[in-house]
């Protein structure tokens, strides 16, 4: 068993089971273990707060966030440096760290599509930067690609993925964590 903290916002959190990407990767790959650290509504600075606790015992960290602080109408570039710094923390806990990036917001379009552009953009280069995989969560709900919006099908309400998109974020994790 690979023992796997994800550690994040609503996205990681989900309504029930089966809106978990957690639960789905779990489907892709029974090896896989999860502690589900998910709080509905937190920014990256909150979500940071909680890394260590929930990183307890586990080998592998998924840091997912940032949609709240641009929500609430944050600088992507604070968000960026929170998710920088649970990236450098999980390394420093010696585990093997990913990063998500941040979805399309429906409900946000198209006002948040240029920050969580830039926030997405700066995630991609704290991967390079700290060599750890970014998971594409963008791209794999964006639908049609480049419209900044989750396809109907995979989002519940606008703002969160639903059954069907869930489980495209939980195959993509099966099949970036180790095997």
């Amino acid at each position: 068993m690979i023992r796997v903290a994800a550690l994040g916002d609503s996205i990681t959190a989900g309504v029930d089971e089966r809106s978990q990407y957690e639960y789905w990767a779990t489907q892709a790959d029974p090896a896989l273990e999860f502690e589900n650290c998910g709080v509905f509504g937190e920014r990256t600075d909150q979500i940071a707060a909680r890394l260590e606790e929930c990183a307890d015992g586990a080998e592998v960290l998924i840091v997912q966030g940032g949609i709240n602080d641009i929500a609430q109408g944050l600088p992507a570039d604070a968000a960026a440096e929170n998710l920088r710094s649970m990236v450098v923390q999980g390394k420093e806990l010696g585990l093997d760290v990913y990063l998500a990036n941040v979805l399309p917001w429906n409900n946000g379009h198209p006002q948040a599509d240029r920050p969580i552009a830039e926030l997405n953009r700066m995630i991609a280069a704290i991967g390079r930067r700290e060599d750890v995989e970014v998971i594409g969560f963008h791209d794999a709900l964006e639908r049609p690609p480049g419209s900044g919006l989750m396809g109907e099908e995979l989002t519940v309400d606008g703002d969160h993925p639903s059954e069907a998109g869930a489980r495209l974020l939980g195959e993509l994790v099966a099949d970036a964590l180790p095997n």
